[in-house]
């Protein structure tokens, strides 16, 4: 019997994933399908200009996403359509999920709401949220009498 190191986060991984399949949504029983919504991949990065997200929503189409800022909340929602209406019996296996979506983010800081940038190509949607300048504490000079 092989030695196997313990990782004590791998039933940490192992109880997160296992909870998020209780949230996922029904399945719809013998087709092993999720009738669910679903929610985008994203990937968030913070820079000292800027905070950079993008967010994989392949197949879609433009007119079918709205992202919007409303104070420090960013909201990106939209609807995959399913390509057409199949007779699912030619199917043998059918995992790519289709309907509405809302991701919200809390910003973490002040950004210049009239200058951010968003643009989709490729199935990737990349929003660009350049920060604020935050005003700095001012020290004031205290006079001895």
């Amino acid at each position: 019997m092989p030695i196997v190191r313990w990782d004590p986060f791998n039933d940490m991984v192992q109880l997160r994933d296992e909870i998020g399949r209780w949230f996922e949504g029904t399945v719809e029983r013998g087709k092993g399908r999720k009738s669910a919504g679903w929610a985008p991949d994203v990937d968030i990065k913070e820079t000292d200009k800027e905070i950079q997200i993008k967010a994989d929503l392949p197949g879609m189409k433009l007119e079918d996403i709205d992202v919007s800022v409303d104070g420090d909340q960013l909201v990106i929602k939209g609807e995959r359509k399913a390509e057409k209406e199949e007779k699912e019996k030619d199917y043998i296996r059918v995992e790519r999920s289709y309907g509405s979506f809302y991701r919200s983010f809390s910003i973490g800081a002040p950004v210049k709401a009239d200058e951010i940038k968003a643009s989709y190509r490729n199935g990737v949607l990349e929003i660009n949220l350049p920060k604020a300048e935050v005003k700095k504490p001012k020290k004031i000079q205290i006079d001895t009498k």
